[in-house]
């Protein structure tokens, strides 16, 4: 295999945001968590002491959504409910961007939002993921082309203090041209956009459109560190049927040039 086991464990970060998530849910994803040793749960505010107390002792961080899933709350709003996400036991913190006032260019209050939240973060040592939500970015704004913008809400996010930039909420969803709504995440194209328009202080992570083991090794291969998933535990599984059957090969093909020396 190209990445050894932790190194792709240790990007997940296992998604449990669904808005019909009861605490059985929450239970059983936070022990699937710890049981396949990924890098965090990322959950909603209310749950965090809860699964902060489950996975106590895991190696299993615990990451909370701040303004999720639109962005719309006041800042100060994001900074108190940062500052109660990190009291009960948060170490990282996926906020997501004001989308309207960054669309209108109102390129100041986006910058004093996403620093409030990173002081408030740091403050308690914990870290902060800023999502952009791309499904929302595709025509651009503010008189910039969509690629333009994203590259100035990586400058914006890394000038307050972001410690990753993120894709997406997975619950970005648009209109179609059929009227159905969908999204499409994390693509290629936009993790390489923002891997390359951050320092190497800041980390990218994808979210969205992630669901197998392929998808999470390109995610990897292109510069980012964490992936959102739900489906932690058929990419893990692959992973571990891939590794088995190349031991296995590796070890008949070791057999054959064995035999094949007159060992036999």
């Amino acid at each position: 295999m190209k990445y050894i086991y932790e190194q792709l464990a240790k990007m997940i970060d296992h998604s449990l945001l669904h808005p019909t998530m009861t605490d059985q849910e929450l239970e059983d994803g936070c022990r699937l968590a710890a049981k396949y040793g990924v890098a965090s749960v990322c959950i909603k505010p209310y749950a965090v002491k809860r699964a902060a107390e489950l996975l106590k002792g895991s190696g299993v961080l615990v990451g909370a959504v701040i303004g999720f899933p639109h962005g719309n709350s006041a800042t100060e709003s994001k900074r108190y409910e940062s500052e109660l996400a990190c009291r009960d036991g948060a170490a990282e913190i996926d906020m997501v961007i004001n989308l309207g006032k960054a669309l209108s260019g109102d390129w100041a209050y986006v910058e004093r939002d996403i620093q409030a939240v990173c002081d408030e973060a740091h403050k308690h040592g914990a870290k902060v993921k800023v999502i952009f939500e791309n499904d929302y970015l595709t025509k651009g704004g503010a008189g910039l082309s969509s690629d333009d913008f994203k590259r100035k809400l990586c400058q914006i996010s890394e000038r307050a203090g972001a410690d990753w930039v993120k894709t997406s909420t997975g619950y970005g969803f648009v209109k179609q041209a059929d009227g159905s709504y969908n999204y499409k995440g994390a693509t290629e194209h936009d993790l390489a956009l923002m891997r390359a328009s951050c320092s190497a202080r800041v980390q990218v992570k994808a979210a969205g459109g992630v669901r197998d083991l392929d998808g999470l090794i390109k995610v990897r291969d292109l510069g980012a560190t964490r992936c959102g998933a739900t489906a932690t535990a058929a990419m893990l599984e692959e992973y571990r049927r891939r590794a088995a059957a190349e031991t296995t090969g590796a070890a008949a093909t070791a057999s054959a040039g064995h035999l094949g020396k007159g060992g036999y």
